[in-house]
């Protein structure tokens, strides 16, 4: 029986098939401005977190009761493409493209969020859930497409390794899910350097600020926040829709992610927010068939020093 396909090569980038082509490219195309900001990793590495963050260090705290600050308050620069970004003029991006197909200036700020490949896995198999893809895999299928590579942004280590060699450019912050884990009030100062001095001294001169932002970047907050933007996201009324005026690509990539009709029970976008969830998954076949991998494919690279308390 032939394996279920989960993407198409596009501009040499490994793109979900419901996503629109149109405006996958013409978000790989899009021309990086200065003091563009944009928040990568691959999938399930803490994008959305690191957007809650942001979002907040730039609001001073406050948070948005608009339901679809998910989606369009940092906009997927591939998923609603450039025109969208031209017209929207968003404060940062959202983005999983490898570091070679991003879009690039020295001048624009780029921050870089991973987190350990078992983690990152077992993630992303739950992820896959909620995608408009037939059928169902369970954790072992899953496992072996991951070590192939074959799914939405290709392969963790390519996406992982290439980004790694730019964590010490001076527009590049570059942060590990376990560190903001294990010291949210430290990385999130760190963040608010990085974006401009301005707002790291807002953070220092009120505690309120830091406290706001801790409280509703938390995972109680965020999978209870998450949960009702999915249910307006998915709503039958698509009125939402119409009124944002999307370009034709941009409105097939979220019309056909919308139309899937998976069930968002249980707030599962945002679903455990730990370390080591891996435990739960995997065999001791499992975990030798990925160090495998792991050991092939960093074995030229200090990488995994970011884990070294981990592994």
């Amino acid at each position: 029986m032939e394996k279920m396909k989960y993407y198409k090569e596009v501009g040499g980038v490994h793109m979900f098939t419901f996503l629109s082509e149109e405006s996958f490219l013409s978000g790989m195309n899009y021309k990086a401005k200065p003091g563009d900001l944009f928040l990568a990793s691959y999938p399930k590495c803490g994008t959305t977190w690191m957007h809650q963050i942001v979002k907040l260090i730039f609001a001073k705290g406050q948070i948005s009761e608009d339901p679809l600050d998910l989606i369009f308050s940092f906009p997927f620069v591939e998923v609603l493409g450039a025109e969208y970004l031209e017209t929207a003029k968003p404060k940062g991006m959202r983005t999983h493209l490898p570091f070679f197909a991003v879009p690039y200036s020295p001048d624009s700020k780029y921050i870089y969020v991973t987190r350990n490949p078992r983690d990152c896995c077992v993630s992303y198999y739950h992820f896959m859930k909620l995608l408009p893809f037939p059928g169902e895999l369970n954790f072992q299928e899953f496992l072996e497409v991951f070590l192939e590579g074959n799914l939405g942004y290709g392969d963790y280590f390519d996406h992982l390794l290439e980004w790694y060699k730019h964590k010490n450019d001076d527009n590049v912050h570059f942060v590990t899910y376990e560190d903001l884990k294990k010291d949210i009030k430290g990385e999130i100062l760190k963040i608010a350097k990085f974006l401009g001095e301005e707002y790291e001294k807002c953070i220092l001169n009120d505690a309120t600020i830091l406290e706001n932002i801790i409280r509703y970047s938390s995972f109680d907050y965020m999978k209870e926040s998450s949960k009702k933007n999915l249910d307006v996201f998915f709503k039958k009324d698509k009125k939402w829709l119409e009124d944002k005026n999307l370009p034709p690509g941009a409105m097939k990539s979220i019309q056909n992610f919308n139309q899937s009709g998976r069930d968002t029970e249980g707030g599962t976008y945002v679903r455990k927010g730990i370390i080591g969830d891996w435990k739960n998954h995997f065999n001791e076949e499992q975990i030798r068939l990925l160090n495998e991998k792991i050991v092939e494919r960093t074995k030229d690279s200090d990488v995994m020093n970011l884990w070294k308390d981990i592994f």
